[in-house]
């Protein structure tokens, strides 16, 4: 299930903006939401830290906590380094795909996207947001789809990372290759989630 509730405040708590307004938000208000926010807080336990780490993590790519376990527990059984191989799952979701390529401003829009069957990949209809979308893959919008006003907004201020090839004009992307830990945007320190679930 993803999350529903008010991004700002949540974006507060965990210290990280997860939209456009809650960076907007978090300038003017740069603390914890609620009435002791503004407190010196404790220093944080290690399990508190591995915590805050998985739900950074968790909300950066809108995944539920069953979802991000079976994440996990298929990056343990590959063969390279755990933490490389959690990113590079999570990354390569079809609604985080559609994301990164600037077609949609937030992760939860593009979430929306999919899941009213917006999308295609290599041709085909997808509207499953945790589709796993690998190298050389097409992600576009269906015709209809390009006209759509957030769609058109997006696209004029996106900046694609290295690992995607975007047509703006034909609102297509092609993952040229899996993307490397450096290469993708998200604050988290990956290691401390591992250790989490290694517990």
């Amino acid at each position: 299930m993803s999350y529903h509730g008010p991004r700002a405040k949540l974006s507060r708590k965990l210290g990280i903006p997860l939209t456009p307004k809650s960076t907007r938000v978090m300038i003017r208000k740069p603390y914890a939401p609620g009435q002791h926010g503004q407190r010196r807080r404790k220093a944080a336990s290690d399990y508190g830290k591995q915590l805050l780490e998985k739900q950074k993590l968790k909300f950066q790519y809108n995944v539920s906590e069953k979802q991000l376990r079976k994440y996990y527990k298929k990056a343990k059984a590959s063969k390279g380094n755990p933490s490389d191989t959690l990113v590079q799952l999570l990354e390569t979701r079809l609604d985080n795909i559609v994301y990164r390529s600037g077609l949609t401003p937030t992760i939860y829009a593009a979430r929306q996207l999919v899941t009213h069957g917006h999308v295609r990949v290599n041709g085909a209809k997808v509207d499953k947001p945790g589709y796993q979308v690998t190298h050389n893959d097409i992600v576009s919008l269906a015709e209809k789809s390009k006209q759509i006003p957030i769609v058109l907004e997006a696209l004029g201020n996106s900046a694609p990372p290295d690992y995607l090839e975007v047509s703006k004009e034909a609102c297509t992307t092609r993952i040229t290759r899996i993307p490397l830990r450096d290469e993708v945007p998200i604050i988290c320190e990956i290691q401390l989630v591992i250790e989490l679930y290694s517990r």
